[in-house]
């Protein structure tokens, strides 16, 4: 006892130790006191800094002790700044390499810095620290450095995308995102854009539907994007200051100092864009400037140094607004879209975008003049062109399939709508109707009026095309209106497309399907469309080279195949309209299609390009168009002969077989992948304005085992090459 009691240590045998770097001694502790471990960092500091070297944890546990004993609430948090600082740039070496590095999924990667952050506690106190403001019981609530919430809002939004954090798992978050001001909450949207988003799965076959149908029986219940979206949408006023925020003015914007924001978010865009960007601005503004009033031409003469400082602003607006419109867009593609839909148009999102569309997202003085890569690959692009894409993304996520589609026009746009459907002597469509005028857009045009004039004046190959054509198809997809198609046609918007599809010289795969999609919802039942292009294509030259473009890649075109195949048949039971047999007699693109040997030859190359395993979403559209070629075939009673067709067409190329089991097994896919989806059979029968029982009665008759049936395949296919047991449907 007088041992233990005299100068040699307990904790170490003889040599005198500090007892609270023990752990046993720590541990026996926090039974006495009741105060047991709620962090990794409270693990003494000598077993940290001993298993460091091991476990290679360079150092972050020790940095996060020393972050969270500069940080409390009685500090300057000066000391905790240059900590944090110190652990940012650990953090955003992984985030960097995840983003260049083909965007691997965080199951495919490791990210060792950023596990071994949120292992010990990192995101618990960074969240802890972003709070503080929030729990004093001041009537004046502290103020934090700007510098240190942004440095802490960009270590969780590294943290986000090497690892998925579950919001509703952050304490008082609704409390933390009110607390916000307009500028930190831009900043957090950098966060939320990885916390709601789905994984990036890449080009390869994880992108099947076969793959992603598994997946999703697999995983049935929300995913954490999914549930981490409810969570936002249920934070009081999150949606009304998004769209505040998408659509200030950059005169609005609080005065901050931009130099200090700019440098804060060259670690995610290329200096050199950024830069560039400004200078370019800065002159443009300047030649701007000298066609305006003479009390403004002085700024085309004074010092850039003196014009920099507006293009900073507008830059950084710009970056912030990419931000917003991306989370925006990503809740509008989600499980609650109707619910952020009505809170968009509530908040009058469109209109407040039409009123910055001249001034600020498509300046009249920038020409579009920027080749840039398509919609697939990784994005370097500059802040101008990010923001621009990201604005498209949104117009095509707000009208796709949606009422509100209306709000993109003005009330005399919309007049002209319903005087269209009056003079063609046909109802007004409901969601017209419906449309609340006191949320459509401002001004001379509506956004979609816009929109089309500044897609006519982009180079042939520039990627603003793709996005452009999604955007406006978009407004016509879902059930076909012919007021729709009929003021799209009146601004010549079918001429454009074949302009930039015969006579441009686009090389372009993404733009010109983009255009094929397009050309398919402008023209579909559309007696005057059809007239209108025979006559733009008015040689057969030209004829020749449109169906060059088409069979080039029918994966990028069946879409309008398709359109041409329904009008066609449309068109086919109105003969007693004399202005449908004219079109009917004189249309090139009609005639070709109503040859029988023309429509067989579609059918043999739309099986022959997909089979079960190399299905996607980009793709699938090749089954559903041989389908309707086949039930159109089906209502005419032509069903065996077209199925003779692929049986002859197999032997004529010497492999019996092979395509009749390729659709049989490509069919039995359709059905699992289908009847188990309301939205995307919905969209089927809305796109063909055939009845979806039809769609799946068909898909039966074909799949038929009766060999004695002349409408089931398997009568087609002789013994010996018969395949059709095989189940390649299984995971």
């Amino acid at each position: 006892m007088a041992t233990l009691l005299g100068s040699e240590s307990p904790c170490t045998g003889g040599k005198r130790r500090n007892c609270s770097s023990n752990i046993v001694t720590k541990f026996t502790a926090s039974k006495i006191t009741g105060q047991g471990f709620s962090r990794g960092t409270q693990l003494p500091g000598g077993l940290l800094q001993e298993r460091d070297k091991r476990a290679k944890w360079h150092g972050i546990p020790t940095l996060l002790q020393k972050l969270y004993e500069s940080s409390h609430p009685n500090s300057d948090l000066s000391h905790a700044h240059s900590f944090l600082k110190v652990l940012s740039s650990q953090l955003s070496m992984e985030a960097m390499s995840f983003v260049t590095e083909d965007r691997k999924t965080a199951q495919e990667s490791t990210f060792p810095n950023t596990y071994t952050f949120d292992l010990f506690g990192g995101v618990d106190l960074l969240v802890e620290i972003l709070m503080r403001p929030t729990l004093t019981m001041q009537k004046k609530k502290p103020k934090m450095n700007d510098d240190l919430v942004k440095d802490c809002l960009s270590v969780l939004y590294n943290c986000c995308i090497c690892e998925m954090i579950q919001l509703e798992g952050i304490p008082n978050l609704s409390g933390l995102v009110q607390s916000f001001d307009q500028q930190q909450l831009a900043n957090f949207c950098r966060i939320l854009s990885v916390t709601i988003s789905e994984p990036d799965v890449g080009n390869d076959d994880k992108h099947t539907l076969l793959a992603k149908n598994a997946q999703q029986k697999r995983n049935a219940s929300p995913s954490r994007a999914e549930v981490n979206q409810v969570t936002l949408l249920n934070i009081p006023g999150f949606i009304e200051r998004l769209c505040k925020l998408a659509t200030r003015k950059v005169s609005e914007a609080t005065g901050a100092n931009f130099l200090q924001e700019l440098e804060d978010w060259y670690t995610w865009l290329d200096n050199a864009l950024v830069l560039d960007a400004l200078m370019q601005m800065a002159t443009e503004e300047a030649e701007q400037s000298s066609t305006e009033s003479s009390d403004e031409s002085s700024l085309a003469t004074s010092p850039l140094r003196h014009r920099l400082p507006q293009s900073m602003k507008i830059v950084h607006e710009i970056m912030y607004k990419v931000e917003v419109l991306y989370v925006l867009c990503v809740l509008l593609m989600g499980r609650q879209r109707n619910q952020v839909h009505k809170m968009l148009a509530e908040f009058r999102l469109i209109p407040g975008l039409n009123n910055l569309f001249d001034k600020l997202i498509w300046r009249k003085y920038t020409a579009s003049n920027h080749v840039v890569h398509g919609q697939n690959e990784n994005c370097d692009c500059s802040p101008e062109i990010s923001f621009k894409i990201q604005f498209l993304r949104l117009l095509q996520s707000f009208s796709d399939h949606h009422e509100n589609k209306y709000l993109l026009l003005n009330s005399q746009e919309l007049n002209e709508l319903s005087a269209i459907s009056m003079k063609a002597n046909i109802p007004e469509v409901e969601a017209l109707v419906n449309t609340d005028r006191s949320l459509v857009c401002d001004g001379k045009k509506g956004l979609l009026t816009r929109l089309l004039t500044v897609m006519k004046r982009e180079p042939p190959d520039s990627s603003f095309r793709f996005w452009q054509a999604r955007a406006v198809e978009s407004f016509l997809r879902g059930a076909t209106s012919y007021a729709d198609q009929m003021f799209l046609l009146k601004r010549g918007l079918l001429e454009h497309i074949l302009f930039c599809i015969i006579d441009s010289g686009c090389t372009s795969r993404d733009v010109l399907q983009s255009y094929f999609d397009l050309l398919g919802e402008l023209m579909k039942f559309n007696i005057d469309a059809f007239k209108r292009f025979n006559k733009y294509v008015n040689t057969p030259e030209k004829f020749q080279t449109f169906l060059t473009q088409i069979n080039s890649s029918l994966v990028d075109s069946n879409m309008l195949v398709r359109c041409i195949v329904l009008s066609l048949d449309r068109f086919e039971s109105q003969t007693e309209d004399v202005k449908v047999v004219e079109v009917l007699s004189e249309c090139c693109l009609l005639s070709y299609m109503a040859r029988v040997e023309n429509r067989l030859s579609f059918l043999f190359r739309l099986i022959n390009i997909i089979n079960v395993q190399t299905l996607t979403q980009e793709n699938v559209s090749c089954l559903n168009t041989s389908l309707v070629i086949l039930m159109l075939a089906r209502r005419k009673a032509k069903l065996p002969f077209y199925l003779n067709a692929l049986r002859e067409k197999e032997y004529a190329e010497k492999y019996p077989g092979c395509l009749l089991n390729n659709f049989h097994n490509l069919l039995r896919f359709w059905q699992r992948h289908y009847l188990n989806k309301d939205k995307d059979s919905t969209c089927l029968e809305n796109s063909s304005c055939i009845p979806f029982s039809y769609w799946k009665e068909t898909v039966s008759v074909l799949l038929g085992s009766d060999r004695t049936s002349l409408c089931a395949i398997a009568s087609y296919i002789d013994e010996p090459f018969m395949d059709l047991d095989k189940d390649l449907l299984e995971d």
